[in-house]
């Protein structure tokens, strides 16, 4: 059937080479470990680890749901740095998927990756907000009014009164005007260039690494191994419930892949950023959970379920200075994330769109920055719109679905150019066989089933959705399929 049709290899390469839309090499394997600790450092840790801790009374066995969760994360990371070394353009999984299962697994992979990064970001643009707050009262002793950092229905199912807020013409003005700033500042940062972008997150970088160490470094000084009993209070279930939870603190390693067509030596870069990244996010990972579940009853959390860390200071009442320095770290930590997953996105539609499956003007690249700023700027208007309106577990559930899916995917593609096509050079070649994208796959199922109904029912009517979308649009425009015919 024409919908499965694929792309050669070749073909990918000789478009991208040939194309009057061409993006600036400009990073280096240094630039892209520091994208792929960008996107993976955020929301994730610095607000998700106190949701995830509480859901499924995982309590402190969540060191152990970080183990799964980085253990999942590496066999699908080793099949990605394959892909990338070979097929070195934007894309990520969308490219790959093309070239190995066919034009109709590529559209519902790239508009499944819309989860990852569009709504990925809609979350951390939310926690971003939260602790942007925490930051301000911390320092200045002013706090932002709530009705301009919270969403409609999360002010109402916390039982605020309504009746307290700003109405225009009968209506109340509730929504979180922090995350739609955030949001538009780092879209027109994107546009201004990779480069520069790239410097900012490097330093971004830097800091909320060193401020999680600082903040372990608090956390054993507070330790109690009473805290840690019981272990596991959830059981094995809870265990997986928290590591499907978690897993939204692991994306984002998959974004050094949509960079690769403005990396000088993807070949080398790709398999060093992407693996590189994993390696030291999963280490800071263990050590900060640890420390703030050994200072902290797990149950505790829940007074300040979005601001975790905060909340392991606030019940020791640490001095403010600590937490206006982690609440520092959180903030520069989530504009990082959201500076990766918005250069992220675009490069997808970018992508998308010199194929002809979406509208020919997505793949413009400006002229003077050489970024693609038409899909940058869309993107920008869609995250910071939902951002103002969304509530955070909603994005970050449905964000890890939609991951998990595209991790799959990416697995079986690693298999299925293993078997068409053996003897074609891999720069990076993942070890032994089969056997770990396999267990790549494995792993993705485990921690999807550890996802409640209603984040299953949302991820299938967003894939409908799309496929509506490529029917009237994508398969009539695709330029595989005009060649074709």
């Amino acid at each position: 059937m024409s919908i499965f049709k694929s792309k050669s290899i070749e073909s990918i390469m000789g478009e991208e080479e040939h194309s009057k839309n061409k993006l600036a090499k400009v990073l280096g394997s240094f630039d892209v470990t520091m994208v792929g600790v960008g996107a993976i450092i955020g929301a994730g840790i610095f607000a998700m680890v106190g949701e995830a801790a509480l859901k499924g009374n995982a309590g402190p066995s969540l060191v152990i749901s970080f183990i799964i969760t980085a253990i999942a994360c590496g066999f699908c990371a080793l099949c990605y740095a394959e892909l990338a070394s070979m097929v070195p353009v934007s894309g990520s999984a969308y490219t790959y998927t093309y070239a190995t299962l066919g034009e109709i697994i590529a559209w519902i992979i790239g508009w499944d990756l819309v989860l990852e990064y569009a709504i990925g970001n809609i979350a951390v643009a939310i926690s971003w907000s939260g602790y942007f707050n925490e930051l301000i009262k911390s320092i200045f002793q002013i706090e932002i009014p709530l009705w301009l950092r919270i969403d409609y229905r999360s002010f109402i199912q916390r039982g605020y009164d309504i009746t307290t807020v700003p109405h225009i013409f009968g209506i109340p003005v509730v929504f979180n005007l922090l995350a739609v700033i955030i949001v538009g500042f780092i879209t027109w940062l994107l546009v201004k260039g990779v480069k520069e972008s790239a410097k900012f997150n490097n330093l971004m970088v830097m800091l909320k690494i060193l401020i999680l160490l600082i903040f372990t470094a608090i956390g054993f000084y507070y330790f109690k191994s009473e805290n840690l009993k019981p272990f596991a209070p959830g059981g094995f279930k809870g265990i997986q419930i928290g590591a499907a939870t978690i897993f939204f603190a692991y994306i984002g390693f998959d974004a050094v892949s949509t960079v690769a067509e403005e990396t000088r030596n993807p070949q080398k870069d790709m398999p060093i950023g992407i693996i590189g990244s994993l390696i030291i996010c999963t280490i800071l990972y263990i050590i900060v959970t640890v420390s703030l579940m050994g200072m902290i009853p797990y149950k505790e959390i829940a007074n300040q379920v979005n601001e975790p860390l905060v909340a392991g200071l606030n019940y020791h009442n640490a001095p403010k200075f600590w937490v206006a320095l982690i609440s520092l770290g959180a903030v520069i930590s989530t504009t990082a994330v959201l500076l990766v997953f918005q250069m992220g996105q675009p490069r997808i539609f970018f992508a998308m769109a010199r194929d002809g499956l979406l509208p020919k003007f997505f793949s413009k690249v400006h002229p003077i920055h050489k970024t693609p700023h038409i899909t940058t700027i869309w993107t920008g208007v869609f995250v910071g719109f939902f951002s103002a309106i969304s509530n955070l577990d909603e994005m970050a559930n449905l964000c890890n679905i939609g991951t998990l899916f595209a991790f799959i995917l990416v697995s079986v593609g690693v298999i299925i150019l293993r078997i068409k096509q053996p003897n074609r050079n891999r720069p990076f070649k993942v070890p032994f066989g089969f056997l770990i994208p396999i267990l790549g796959i494995i792993s993705c199922l485990y921690l999807i089933l550890g996802l409640d109904k209603i984040t299953w029912f949302r991820f299938i009517i967003w894939l409908i959705v799309g496929i509506f979308i490529y029917v009237l649009y994508g398969f009539k425009n695709s330029k595989l399929n005009i060649q074709k015919a």
